[in-house]
């Protein structure tokens, strides 16, 4: 049975309805106590005789039931109660204040108390918000023809060559979380789905302790069949982002305001660049001299906020990275580059893509160049001898995206569970 407090207060004026919510706030003023109750739809203003109704024991964020008339109030709805039934009684101050527009505590305090913190109108409207990215991306893939997949999170061995890996008992074997799906992705394409995508938890034991590192976080994957090179993926990923931030409009307004974020406008294309332009750009206008082969968080940032003063975009392309920065399975480009990219939004990577080695032989050789024994990969490596076409892929970090899209300043406001180097509570 649907149950919308805010939605029964406006369809039932001068007749008694039954709501139930959390007491977001008391204001008693003798006699009458005004009194808002929450639910997951808005607030709703109840008018209370103290003489009628008790509430001396009452605390904020205590589960109640109330009935009683809705009567207009001005421009609003608000309910005079006849009687008040309490649920769950909060017998202890609250730990953060929740029910001011901001909490004023600092984010391990926050994430201390998760769950209540997550009744902040605010930090609760990240994760609606994060809700319809997620949703975006699934509606747009689908309209294109891809297929959901779900992967294994134990696996046998790294996607990425057996680096950066939390390892576990398996039985008597030893055994991974996953980092990646990249793997099973590539074998779907080759099982005859040709385009494929995935929402999934994926885990990375990397020793960071930054604003823009998790340990475990949600990667939004997607891999298709018979593509040119990496330019496909880069075109496709533009017509997503412009979807998915469409989708965001239509479904968040509510959300958009209360976060005073705005959501930016994508072209039909996005600023795109080699990795080498960018490190130019950066030695020669920023002194970055010590960059050569790659580009550090800092040089995400200068880049990002050097193509939004020349182009006015919040997005760049970087295309071309090194095959000593790249996996073993991206495809060669020339000697020492490879067809691939990461798309930088507002000063941080948020995506990882390209075109992926698709012949056995050549993806054999790559593993060997990178110190890798092809045996480890077996399973894995005997896909490509039975016809697997050109293709590649891409994955856009869930809780990256909405950091930068909402303006966040540590990417733990983005992730409603944090998993760091340092938290596994809640």
């Amino acid at each position: 049975m649907e149950r919308c407090l805010v939605n029964e207060v406006q369809s039932n004026l001068e007749k008694t309805v039954k709501l139930q919510g959390w007491v977001h706030r008391i204001r008693k003023l003798g006699k009458i106590a005004f009194m808002l109750l929450r639910d997951r739809t808005g607030i709703v203003q109840c008018v209370v005789s103290t003489k009628q109704v008790d509430i001396k024991d009452l605390k904020l964020e205590s589960v109640i039931e109330v009935n009683g008339v809705v009567k207009r109030n001005k421009d609003d709805f608000e309910l005079q109660v006849d009687n008040l039934k309490i649920m769950s009684l909060v017998k202890e101050d609250l730990p953060i204040e929740i029910n001011s527009e901001s909490i004023e505590a600092n984010i391990d305090t926050i994430l201390n108390h998760r769950v209540l913190s997550m009744r902040n109108e605010k930090i609760n409207a990240v994760f609606k918000v994060e809700a319809e990215i997620a949703h975006g991306f699934s509606k747009f893939l689908e309209q294109e023809d891809f297929t959901e997949i779900f992967t294994p999170k134990i696996t046998a061995e790294g996607a990425e060559g057996g680096t950066e890996l939390f390892e576990l008992k398996y039985f008597d074997r030893k055994a991974y979380l996953a980092q990646s799906p990249q793997f099973y992705k590539q074998m779907m394409v080759a099982a005859g789905y040709e385009r494929v995508f995935e929402i999934g938890h994926v885990y990375r034991a990397e020793s960071h302790d930054t604003k823009r590192h998790l340990n475990e976080y949600v990667s939004m994957d997607l891999e298709m069949g018979f593509i040119n090179d990496e330019m496909d993926l880069i075109k496709l990923e533009v017509k997503l982002l412009k979807n998915i931030f469409k989708h965001i409009k239509e479904k968040c307004q509510k959300e958009i305001e209360l976060l005073k974020v705005e959501i930016p406008e994508i072209q039909d294309e996005l600023p795109v660049m080699t990795l080498q332009e960018a490190i130019k750009i950066l030695r020669d206008k920023y002194n970055k001299t010590e960059l050569t082969t790659d580009i550090d968080h800092e040089g995400e940032e200068l880049i990002g906020a050097f193509i939004k003063e020349k182009y006015n975009s919040d997005f760049v392309f970087l295309t071309h990275y090194t095959r000593e920065k790249r996996p073993m399975y991206t495809m060669p480009c020339g000697k020492n580059l490879t067809h691939s990219f990461d798309l930088i939004f507002r000063g941080m990577e948020i995506t990882t893509g390209g075109q992926r080695i698709h012949d056995y032989e050549m993806l054999k050789k790559g593993m060997i160049e990178k110190g890798l024994n092809p045996d480890d990969f077996k399973n894995y490596l005997d896909t490509f001898k039975f016809g697997m076409p050109p293709h590649g892929g891409l994955a856009i970090g869930l809780e990256r995206l909405t950091m930068k899209l909402l303006k966040l300043d540590n990417i733990r406001e983005a992730e409603a569970f944090v998993r760091d180097k340092k938290r596994l509570l809640p």
